[in-house]
């Protein structure tokens, strides 16, 4: 899996209504955080609202990116209530991104500066990672009294 320093590699996208977006142009308004996700992933069913507090309520652009079809996409961004946009990595495409980035579970996350350089990275549910990322965005993710596991692998 790609680390901190490395550069972001080119990779093919598309949004959910099949539209290309290539992976520079995410970044071209500055950072954004990535997310890998499979909607069949218990750990990413878990971690994935907790990215979505912190687009609720910080200045961080945040961008899943499935390794599931459209429809089974939306479906599950709807049942998890979570509003970042979601591009996709399809198999049918043989997992551009996903290869590309060198990661081999999921949730994997890379926080992207605008340059395409990776300047975060990291797998699975990790809480301190997680808190680590609020306090760049200037927000804790986790609500008093939360009690989560310190580490899921994915």
């Amino acid at each position: 899996m790609l680390g901190a320093g490395a550069k972001a590699p080119s990779a093919p996208l598309t949004d959910l209504e099949g539209n290309n977006v290539p992976l520079e142009q995410l970044t071209s308004g500055g950072p954004v955080l990535l997310v890998f996700f499979k909607i069949s992933c218990p750990v990413c069913q878990f971690a994935l609202p907790y990215l979505e507090r912190i687009r609720e309520n910080a200045n961080i652009r945040i961008y899943g990116i499935s390794q599931n079809n459209a429809e089974d996409t939306r479906q599950f961004l709807k049942s998890y209530r979570l509003h970042f946009p979601v591009l996709l990595d399809e198999a049918a495409r043989g997992y551009p991104a996903s290869n590309g980035f060198g990661i081999s579970q999921v949730p994997s996350q890379f926080q992207l500066a605008s340059d395409g350089s990776i300047t975060h990275a990291w797998e699975g549910w990790s809480k301190a990672d997680m808190e680590t990322l609020g306090e760049r965005a200037g927000m804790p993710v986790l609500r008093s009294g939360e009690i989560v596991p310190a580490m899921r692998p994915g």
